[in-house]
């Protein structure tokens, strides 16, 4: 299945998402979610599906987590306590650089004005809450391949 992306000069980047799209291994993903229900059940999920999960609940947890460690995947939530999604994202872009392109966003405040406008600027995959796993999974799995052919382009 092709996956495009827009490119600012209006022409389209497309990538052919086969298997070997994706090196074969387990991958790497840090969760921050503060629901502790929702991320058992969501790291059960992505554990079934070759994934090491890293757990942290908020964003100070996570920043620890970031500075030890490369993930393949950061899967954040925007709401949480101490350091929210938004701030997380502005100190790893700091920290870490190339980590940015590897974020997933969860929210259930996507129409939320602040939301909304830290979601445009950044421009990275948004997971509406509630969601649907086999959604959540393939835009993990649109990630790790965008990000294994040096995908997308930035501005």
């Amino acid at each position: 299945m092709p996956l495009s992306s827009k490119r600012t000069d209006s022409t389209e980047k497309v990538y052919d998402l086969t298997e070997e799209s994706i090196a074969p291994g387990v991958k790497s993903l840090l969760m921050l979610e503060d629901d502790l229900a929702f991320a058992d059940m969501l790291r059960v999920f992505l554990e079934s599906n070759s994934f090491k999960v890293t757990l942290a609940t908020d964003g100070v947890a996570g920043l620890h987590r970031v500075m030890t460690a490369d993930f393949d995947i950061i899967l954040c939530d925007l709401v949480m306590p101490n350091v929210p999604g938004d701030m997380f994202y502005v100190a790893v872009e700091r920290t870490k650089k190339h980590l940015c392109k590897r974020f997933v966003f969860m929210t259930g405040y996507k129409t939320d004005p602040k939301w909304n406008g830290f979601l445009s600027k950044v421009g990275g995959p948004v997971m509406a809450k509630p969601f649907a796993l086999a959604d959540l999974l393939s835009t993990i799995q649109t990630v790790l391949t965008e990000n294994a052919l040096g995908g997308p382009e930035t501005n």
